[in-house]
């Protein structure tokens, strides 16, 4: 089988090799990849910002595709059954463990830059009828962790979102939480980009360049009660802002540090606000599964953005540094 395969950290090092097909051992099943899909953590894991990556190693954690043969003792699946693999393929459910993490597809085990692969048959979804394998593969991370974002957030109708950025989790996190009759606001640096997310249902939009003070921006949209959900994305740079904007008793989910990891915080808000400060590493096969389920009884669709063949897989991670494109970048795999 073709797979591209990363030997080192940098594009450069990322090659299309032949490789023999793997067998599906015990509790697994072959799956032939269609389409795979970009998070921000490939292009970490390209760039060498992971320790302890094994090279050579098959790069890009989400895919989607269709079981091509099963191991022994696999009775819930099918040939021919159209599924998703997780990124931790080894964390059913439950809280967050060192078994369930030590497995990470397309970090220190073969991604979805490959035309099979083998996984745990306890390690799938099935793909929602409504989705082409190209929607189906942004679901692993980005769905998984929009999802336990507005679980997080506790929403009913009525409560108020703020998503920074307009990536892929805030995107789904914007139908997620608009299914749930939340209303939503949306930073951007871009006009463009706010005019989009306007059309998908954002109830109010800030271009955080046009008006620095956000947070003070939200207060006034919100009457001055504040948000009960932060999908905190940005980190050093944004994380004051996010308490400043939160309403009492709000939950500030983090997920992201585009613009640092390490924070001098004013613990003030947080303690007199009765703040809930929640991390996430992406979430359990049951998480997605869950957000399988809303994505399938709400009928939503994932925004999709540049699509290119797998062979210009360099390319396509090349594109998540800038940032310009919006919607999920995906490559389509042929056999």
């Amino acid at each position: 089988m073709k797979v591209m395969s990363l030997s080192a950290p940098g594009l450069a090092n990322l090659q299309s090799v032949t490789l023999e097909t793997p067998t599906p051992g015990h509790g697994e099943v072959l799956v032939k990849l269609h389409a795979a899909s970009l998070n921000y953590v490939d292009w970490m894991i390209v760039q060498g910002m992971f320790p302890g990556i094994p090279y050579p190693i098959v790069p890009v954690a989400d895919g989607a595709g269709e079981i091509a043969a099963l191991g022994d003792g696999v009775t819930d699946w099918q040939v021919g059954d159209r599924v998703v693999p997780h990124f931790y393929p080894h964390w059913a459910t439950g809280p967050i463990s060192p078994t369930g993490l030590q497995r990470a597809r397309g970090l220190s085990v073969p991604g979805s830059l490959a035309e099979f692969t083998v996984v745990p048959a306890a390690g799938l979804i099935r793909t929602p009828a409504h989705l082409t394998d190209r929607e189906a593969a942004t679901l692993p991370i980005a769905a998984t962790t929009a999802w336990n974002a507005i679980k997080a957030g506790r929403l009913t109708p009525g409560s108020t979102v703020l998503l920074l950025g307009t990536g892929v989790v805030s995107l789904y996190a914007l139908q997620f939480a608009k299914a749930s009759g939340a209303k939503v606001i949306i930073t951007s640096s871009s006009d463009a980009k706010l005019d989009a997310v306007r059309r998908m249902g954002a109830d109010h939009t800030i271009n955080y360049r046009s008006t620095p003070a956000w947070d003070v921006e939200v207060q006034r949209l919100t009457e001055g009660r504040g948000v009960d959900l932060v999908v905190e994305t940005g980190g050093n740079a944004t994380f004051g802002q996010s308490l400043n904007a939160a309403a009492l008793g709000a939950t500030i989910f983090v997920i992201g540090m585009v613009t640092g990891h390490m924070l001098q915080l004013n613990l003030l808000p947080l303690i007199t606000k009765g703040l809930r400060l929640q991390g996430n590493n992406t979430g359990s096969v049951a998480d997605l599964a869950e957000a399988a389920r809303a994505i399938t009884a709400h009928q939503i669709r994932p925004l999709l953005g540049p699509s290119l063949d797998w062979r210009h897989s360099a390319e396509a991670l090349a594109c998540l540094e800038t940032s310009q494109h919006l919607g999920k970048i995906t490559l389509q795999i042929a056999a």
